[in-house]
């Protein structure tokens, strides 16, 4: 049976409203930003996950299956933990792989390596840092570190000597009775234990180690700031990020939002991908945000979704019945 024509905008308009209050139902809180746009099909971005200290890549599993799931193209490479210097030309070695454009999320130190990583790569569009470094050219970890207090990384630090290649040098590894209290505190105390024991050290000269270039000068930023930090002090991050003019959002996490809040991860790489478009990115997020703010503006969303649904399906019904 055939659809009239003044019938089929009245179909699609309520499988818009429909789709609409599918994504309000399922959003995360603190993602106001959801705005529409597609869930599916080409020409989407490779995003690029880069870990930092004490982790490796399978820190990021829980965002790469909802970003593949989405139709993202997903890379999550190793991070060498060497220097800023040594594994940023590692990473833009990976990032010149690539045909297309890219989005580049670093955590903790993983940021310092993506904002040099990324400079002079044309095809890198967006950066994302969560509970990141994000150092200036010739400012090193150290000095950024210190200019403001909350961390507790410098206590729970283990230096442990190595030798490879005919060198030597020192490790640091965190304390296995302080991992979870500075490094996860919101995910589970087994699942700690075992991050802890297969914890990735960083070498010890990484931290006076200038950077030489910054691509957060010339690329668009975005910047997860974890209220509940032990390992990155809130304050530092929210320097970095005012600094940087990033468009920056704040949720109540432990330095591992990647893992205790995938959700939240995963849709602020899709705003950072232009999910929804040009100008999908609203105001909210272009200033540190309030979480719930962003409640109560997923909240009204959510409503409207739903009222517009339920009228447009009622009209749909009356015509039907002509």
């Amino acid at each position: 049976m055939g659809i009239s024509p003044s019938r089929r905008p009245i179909s699609s308009a309520v499988t818009v409203a429909l789709a609409a209050c599918a994504v309000a139902a399922t959003a995360s809180p603190a993602l106001a930003a959801v705005a529409g746009g597609p869930t599916g099909g080409g020409g989407k971005p490779t995003v690029v996950l880069i870990h930092g200290a004490f982790a490796d890549a399978s820190g990021w599993n829980d965002v790469a299956e909802r970003l593949t799931a989405d139709g993202y193209p997903v890379v999550a490479p190793p991070n060498e933990l060497r220097g800023v210097a040594n594994d940023a030309a590692y990473v833009a070695s990976v990032l010149k792989s690539i045909t297309g454009p890219i989005v580049l999320a670093g955590h903790s130190y993983g940021g310092a390596v993506i904002s040099q990583a990324a400079a002079g790569i044309a095809n890198v569009k967006s950066l994302v840092y969560l509970s990141a470094l994000m150092p200036d050219v010739g400012e090193s970890p150290a000095e950024l570190s210190a200019k403001f207090a909350g961390s507790e990384l410098g206590t729970a630090l283990n230096p442990v000597p190595y030798t490879e290649h005919g060198g030597s040098g020192t490790d640091l590894y965190l304390k296995s009775d302080k991992f979870r209290d500075v490094f996860a505190a919101d995910l589970p105390e087994a699942q700690t234990r075992t991050m802890a024991a297969e914890q990735r050290p960083l070498a010890q000269a990484w931290f006076g180690e200038k950077l030489t270039a910054a691509a957060w000068h010339d690329i668009p930023s975005w910047f997860l700031v974890s209220r509940q930090d032990k390992a990155i002090a809130p304050e530092l991050e929210r320097f970095e990020a005012k600094r940087a003019k990033a468009h920056t959002v704040e949720i109540d996490s432990s330095h591992v939002a990647m893992m205790s809040h995938p959700d939240v991860v995963a849709q602020l790489i899709r705003e950072a991908a232009g999910f929804g478009g040009a100008g999908a990115v609203p105001a909210e997020l272009a200033a540190t945000g309030s979480h719930d703010r962003a409640v109560a503006l997923v909240g009204a969303a959510g409503a409207a979704a739903l009222l517009t649904g339920a009228a447009l399906t009622r009209i749909a019904r009356r015509r039907s019945t002509r």
